[in-house]
């Protein structure tokens, strides 16, 4: 394995990024802008993206599994905030040291420090309390989450790669990366991960493996994959989701594997170990589902074929026709309508009616 140097790149600035074997040299900030002396960074704005076309993505689709949008609508938003607030304090859990000293750090998260795994069980708490809350159905929301999840990852781990993070052991692969910001913290961490785990070997003069890249490409694969399957081959509700805990859990499972700063208990890597967990469970729980699923045949219906989505969607169109009608009648105040009122005035307070004095030719 050749180093940077001999592959001629030497002294990487902070905010370089190469790509030795692909000939990549880019200089990266991870500020987008500043707005009121307040940095916007990369990370945000690309989380931020993620979510809007998940969100898009699960608007589109709820009729296609029951659902109401409107009351869909703040089981989103509730598991959104719970999303933030779990990959924060999962994060943090798992970091504690870093933060037992400095508490009011807890509440900076511009430069990253969320875990997905954090994101995902809050988004399902919060988001699974309110849809009882507002009687939506619990398993066709989480088969749309599925493909939301899966987008979202897909496009907020590229916010990794303008941080110059999430990457992975030495390699000498086709798309190994480096750059001025993993060559710090390797100088940094080295040390302490050498003593935490036996088995990593990191060397800041070698380029490493970009993991946000692998799971960046499987999660927007996945999400392809699932979006189809939603459309054409759900069997049951909840098949969606089950399958997003496979693909996403086995993807987690070997890129956790290369990482060398996954969040650890003494040497245990947590997010490999829930991903295995994860993987080895959807699996199970699918292929019991989909066995007894076929045993039923007629008898099972999806959640969008029973009497009370039928219902619920009905009330949705109602609505929808009442709001359309109304601001149909606001639009029905023409300018005729407006002269003919005013003439109408004038005549019955006895004055006569304005006449046009334009010639007739």
């Amino acid at each position: 394995m050749k180093t940077l140097a001999e592959m001629g790149y030497t002294d990487l600035d902070y905010n370089e990024i190469v790509f030795p074997h692909l000939g990549i040299d880019i200089h990266l900030d991870p500020t987008a802008f500043t707005i009121f002396g307040l940095d916007v960074q990369w990370y945000g704005i690309l989380i931020v993206i993620g979510l809007l076309l998940a969100m898009g993505f699960a608007y589109r689709n709820m009729r296609r599994v029951g659902i109401d949008s409107d009351r869909a609508t703040d089981a989103i938003i509730g598991g959104i905030i719970g999303a933030i607030i779990g990959a924060r304090a999962y994060y943090v859990i798992f970091n504690w040291d870093e933060y037992k000293n400095d508490l009011p750090s807890i509440f900076n998260t511009r430069e990253g420090g969320l875990a997905v795994f954090g994101s995902l069980i809050g988004a399902v708490i919060v988001g699974g309390i309110i849809c009882k809350i507002r009687k939506v159905r619990f398993l066709p929301m989480m088969d749309l989450c599925g493909v939301g999840f899966l987008i979202g990852q897909g496009i907020g781990r590229w916010g990794n790669f303008f941080n110059q993070e999430a990457f992975g052991r030495n390699t000498d692969s086709l798309f190994a990366m480096s750059g001025g910001r993993v060559q710090q913290w390797i100088a940094a961490n080295y040390n302490a991960l050498g003593s935490l785990n036996a088995d990593v070997t990191l060397d800041a003069a070698y380029p490493v493996h970009p993991c946000f890249l692998y799971e960046s490409v499987w999660c927007l694969l996945g999400a392809l994959l699932l979006g189809i399957t939603l459309k054409k081959w759900r069997k049951f509700d909840g098949q969606i989701i089950l399958m997003y805990m496979i693909w996403y859990g086995a993807a987690r499972f070997v890129i956790e594997g290369l990482r060398t700063d996954s969040l650890t208990i003494g040497t245990l890597r947590v997010s490999q170990a829930l991903s295995a967990v994860i993987c080895v469970g959807s699996v199970i729980a699918l292929i019991i589902l989909l066995n007894k699923v076929g045993r039923m045949g007629s008898e099972y219906q999806l959640y969008v074929n029973t009497a009370e989505s039928r219902q619920l969607l009905a009330e949705a169109d109602e609505r929808l026709a009442q709001k359309t009608q109304k601001k149909s009648e606001k639009s029905q105040d023409t300018p005729t309508d407006s002269i003919l009122s005013d003439n109408n005035i004038s005549e019955q307070d006895g004055t006569p009616p304005k006449e046009n004095n334009d010639d007739d030719e």
